[in-house]
């Protein structure tokens, strides 16, 4: 079969690899389409290698067809050949096809594209863990969520006001947020207006200050911020694209019992990856199928321009999901 591989110098290629082996928990996928993340633009610079055992070519989230299932996997599941699935992976998705343990896989929602099934397993499974798990956010809270334009923001958001939540979000212009107000965030703040800290101030002040936060980006901003909060709020950090140092008032911190939770979903056992992935299914599908939640898609390549792919979140310029269609 083919992958895309990374060359020495970081550029990438549509080559041949090995045929996957099918293992006796797995399920065999013909993949159709993968998404693009943050973190394949890191394990391409070296910074993030696949979990041991996994392919080393990017891809964290598929969707195909199961054309072979491991007799394990055909006693412990009801998977059947010619399912349409979606799946979350270790690495491996950029790819034609992708061995997978059966319960690492999800069924396509009924009114899903098969593009829009392929941006959902990473990005829906991150969006529960820290929203519900590391979060324990509850109708009526209110959440901040940084990087409104983002592509995890783009289900995040909409996750969370499927549950009853408040959602602030941050993006960086005028033009940014008119082209996520199909979110339904209920503040947009345009950090090139208006100043963060001073928007959670007067939140705090008004009597609906933030219960969690979701942050990607981190920098000077983040310790700023977490000053305002609610007593008892959660600021989660996933990721530090704005810069990995802040300061902070830990006086602040205590007193307000205020917990800095740090989260990846990659770093999770595969028992905890495969509960919330049976929880999405159960508690979130539901509103999957009745249009309350759905990935944003921002641009759909063939695989063989992963490359170009790529190269559009390393500009920042997606709102929503890139796709790989293969």
């Amino acid at each position: 079969m083919k992958a895309i591989l990374i060359n020495e110098d970081r550029s990438l290629r549509w080559d041949n690899v090995p045929d996957p082996i099918l293992g006796a928990e797995d399920c065999l996928i013909k993949i159709e389409a993968a998404a693009l993340n943050r973190a394949d633009l890191m394990q391409r610079e070296g910074d993030y290698p696949p979990p041991e055992g996994c392919p080393e070519w990017m891809g964290l989230e598929i969707a195909g067809t199961i054309v072979e299932i491991g007799e394990e996997a055909k006693e412990k599941s009801d998977w059947k050949v010619g399912d349409k699935v979606c799946a979350l992976l270790g690495g491996g998705g950029y790819a034609e096809y992708a061995n997978v343990k059966y319960d690492m896989l999800m069924p396509v929602p009924k009114n899903c594209s098969m593009i829009e099934a392929a941006a959902m397993p990473e990005a829906f499974a991150t969006a529960y863990l820290n929203l519900f798990m590391e979060g324990n956010i509850k109708e009526g809270d209110t959440l901040l969520m940084n990087a409104g334009a983002s592509g995890l923001a783009s289900v995040i958001i909409p996750m969370a006001k499927a549950f009853g939540v408040r959602v602030i979000t941050t993006v960086l212009t005028k033009e940014i947020a008119d082209s996520i107000k199909h979110l339904h965030a209920d503040r947009v703040v345009v950090t090139a207006e208006e100043d963060i800290a001073a928007v959670l101030k007067e939140e705090l002040d008004a009597g609906h200050p933030v219960d969690v936060a979701i942050d990607c980006l981190g920098g000077e901003v983040m310790g700023k911020c977490i000053h305002y909060l609610k007593h008892g709020a959660r600021w989660i950090m996933i990721a530090a694209l704005a810069g990995q140092f802040t300061q902070i008032d830990l006086k602040n911190i205590y007193v307000r019992n205020v917990r800095i939770i740090g989260s990846t979903l990659r770093s999770r056992t595969p028992q905890v990856k495969a509960q919330i992935l049976a929880e999405l299914v159960e508690k979130v599908w539901p509103k999957v199928e009745k249009g309350e939640v759905k990935p944003t898609i921002y641009q759909v390549l063939p695989i063989q321009e992963a490359e170009a792919a790529q190269e559009i979140l390393y500009q920042g310029k997606n709102v929503g999901k890139v796709v790989l269609k293969v």
